[in-house]
Order: C-alpha cells, then structure tokens, then sequence
C-alpha cells in the first residue's frame, strides 16, 4: 500500500464515526477561528493606526485577557444551567456584537472598556463548546474529536493571520467587521443546526444536588490536575511572549522570529490527524507526562539556539508536545467531571489557560530583564518536568468513563414516544366488531 493510500486511510477512520451534530459544532469552530483577525493585529492598530503607545496596547491586551479569566467560571456556570446551546448563542451573539462595536469606538477608555467585553463574550463559549462535544461524543472517541477541534482551531487561525496581514493594509476596520459577521455566522450555525445537548439521563437524575463552583474547586484531584495544566501552558505561553523578546535581544528580526513560529502552525495541521492515529487508544498518563517533558525540555534546548534553524528546530519538539496534550488533557477533564458540572469543570478547566496568559508575559519579561533568557528556558524545563511528575502521581487510578447520557432533546423524544404508546396499544388492542 502506497503512502498516499496509507494517509488517505488513516484520515479516513480518523473522521468516521463521529455524529453529524459534531461535524456541525467542529464547522462552527473553524468558522469562528477562520475570523479570528482581532487577536492578531490589535496591537498593530492601537500603535500605528490609532497612534497610541506600546504600553497602551499592553494594557488593553490584558484587560482583553482579563475578560477571559472571568468568563472561563462564568461561561461554565451558564452550560450547566442554562444549557450548551444557549451559552453558546449569547457568547457569539454578544462577541459578533462587541467586535464590531470595537471597529467604531476612538475613546481610550472606550475602547479599553470594549476590548474587556470582547474577551469576556469570545472565552464565555469555549467551556460550552468542549461540554457540548463530551455530551454529543462516545467516551471512546472523545481523544479523536477533541484532537480533531484542536485541528481546526489551528487551521483557522494560520489562515486568518496570513489573511489579517492583507486586510490590514486595506481597512482595520473591514477586519473588524469581518470578525464579527464571521462570529455572526457561527451564531446561526448553532441556532439551525444543533440541538440541546445537556445530559438528562440516569446519572444526571440521580445527583443529590447541583454541582456548583464550590464542589468543584473542593475537587482536590481535579484542582491538581487544574494546577498542572497552568503550570503546562505557562510553558507552552512562551512560544508567543518569551520566544520574540529572547529572539529580539539576541539581534533576530521579527521576520526570523515569524519563520521560527510557523513551524507550530504548519505542524499542527499537518500531523495533528496522524498524531490523533498514534495517541487514540494510548494510556493518558503517559501521554501527559510525555507532552510535559517535551514542553518543558523544547523550550529548554532553546538555551543552544543561535541560528533561525535550530530555533525552529526546539518549536517541533514543543508543538508534538502541544498536539499531544491538548486532546488527552480536555478527554481528562471530561473523564474526572460529573455530567450533571461538565460546564463549570470546563470552565474551571479554562481559567487555567486564561491565567496562564496574563501571567506568562510577567514571567517572562521579569526573567529574562533580570536574569537572561538563558534562566527562561531552564526554568520551563524545570516546570515541564515538574508537571510531568505530577501527572505521573496523580493519576495512576483513573475513573472508569460513564456510560451514554440522555440529552434534553432526546429524552423529550422518549417522553413523547411513551404519552402515545397506551393511545397506540389501545388501537392495537380494540376488539372487533362482528359484522356476521
């Protein structure tokens, strides 16, 4: 068998199986990525469009930021009660409108303010959206669709930053605009095509009460997993804030850095689905100790690098890391949470990420200003080994995966079906009438 032939299999049953309702979240997601202009040239448009300051840009990159810590608890809070569906209605809906919102506004304050909303409405759907996909997704599968996401939000995105480049130089405000119709569209997409999916079924009937943020954060061994997944995208942050300013004082341009980080994105999308292949069936501890000692000792072997070359050389070692944790880490989370608090342990879930981005840039610039880059990547090779032995502690009994919940619309389906089985037994046994 040929090697296209072999690839074209693999792809294949990498994308079998799984349901329509599925394809149509994963549509929704490239959509929304494929839009994402705001997030990549923001700084260029406060600076040079706008003509404010670097520090100003900073400042409403974090307040971007901030948004998103507050809506990782909160967007987790609203799936569980309010359903996967309409969180993820008003999350686009409210993005679609801020985005554009941001494209008109000239007052600082204003646009600081905005730019708050932004990443507050963008990050409120991304708890729904991996609730939403544990509930539609066998257990089996989860890795494989979660893998699969993963895939789209980095197709997305290397197309919307190579796109976001020549929309720049005609309009900012077009990308403005653009972004929000795109989320917009994403929006309908969720209204038309996908239906409820909240679990109603035994296990969810069963729970003795809610599960609320406070049962989630007395979570011990779901909190230690929390913890070392801050401590794994504090690593993988520096991809973004540590590589640039340790390339730039070390005399790099910004164009060797941009060729150095490509090599993330095209290897993602290249060998995400093959690397789904080799992971799908694979003992998540291993994988997750493995991702963390190739985070932590990528960006380590960082410290020999002196040329563009062998920079871009320690991002492939990082970025196999990336493809593998991030599925195994989400399937993770849907295995320790209980159905009836997918949404809010996905949330919790999420502020790791979210704070790992406002305090990733802090950790850099303080190290290397005070002590070099040098110490930057030693320390993310300590912090990679240490959440390796983390993983390796904490999880040598999983919890066995629960079987298939009912959804909302499916046990609605169930209840209908049995209010018109004794009408339909009736018909069936009505005796006849002798006509003899």
């Amino acid at each position: 068998m040929s090697s296209v032939a072999r690839l074209r299999r693999a792809t294949r049953e990498t994308v079998s199986g799984l349901p329509r309702e599925f394809w149509w979240l994963w549509t929704s997601t490239l959509v929304n990525r494929l839009g994402a202009f705001v997030a990549t040239f923001m700084a260029l448009y406060l600076t040079l469009d706008r003509g404010y300051s670097a520090s100003y840009a900073g400042l409403v990159a974090s307040l971007h930021g901030l948004g998103g810590v507050v809506s990782s608890l909160a967007g987790g809070v609203m799936a569980d009660r309010l359903g996967r569906r309409p969180t993820l209605l008003v999350a686009q809906s409210s993005t679609a409108l801020f985005v554009a919102l941001l494209g008109f506004v000239r007052d600082p304050v204003s646009i600081a303010a905005v730019a708050f909303l932004v990443g507050m409405a963008s990050n409120a759907s991304r708890p729904a959206v991996q609730a939403m996909m544990a509930d539609i997704v066998r257990p089996e599968d989860r890795v494989r669709a979660f893998s699969l996401n993963y895939w789209a939000i980095n197709l997305g995105f290397a197309v919307s930053s190579m796109a976001a480049g020549f929309i720049a130089e005609f309009s900012y405000l077009a990308g403005f605009l653009i972004e929000a119709g795109m989320t917009a569209v994403c929006a309908v997409v969720v209204f038309l095509k996908l239906p409820e999916s909240r679990p109603v079924g035994p296990a969810a009937r069963e729970a003795k009460q809610e599960v609320g943020l406070g049962n989630v954060l007395r979570d011990r061994r779901f909190m230690s997993v929390v913890g070392l997944s801050f401590l794994v995208a504090l690593v993988f942050q520096q991809g973004s804030v540590g590589l640039p300013v340790a390339m730039g004082r070390a005399g790099f341009t910004p164009a060797d850095y941009g060729m150095a980080i490509a090599v993330n994105g095209i290897l993602i999308v290249a060998l995400q689905i093959p690397v789904t292949r080799l992971i799908e069936r694979r003992d998540p501890k291993r994988l997750l100790v493995v991702s963390s000692l190739l985070a932590g000792y990528g960006f380590g072997l960082t410290v020999f690098a002196g040329s563009v070359g062998v920079f871009a050389l320690t991002v492939c070692v990082w970025t196999l890391g990336e493809m593998i944790n991030a599925p195994t880490q989400t399937g993770l989370v849907v295995r320790l949470s209980p159905v009836q608090g997918r949404g809010r342990y996905q949330g919790v879930y999420t502020l790791s990420w979210s704070v790992a981005a406002l305090v990733a840039p802090l950790m850099a610039g303080t190290v290397i200003d005070h002590l070099g880059a040098g110490w930057l990547w030693g320390s993310c090779a300590a912090i990679g080994t240490a959440a390796g032995i983390g993983y390796g502690s904490l999880m040598r009994r999983l919890p066995a995966e629960e079987k298939e919940q009912e959804t909302v619309e499916g046990a609605e389906e169930k209840k209908a079906a049995a209010q018109t089985a004794p009408v339909q037994a009736a018909a069936d046994t009505e005796p006849e009438v002798s006509t003899a």
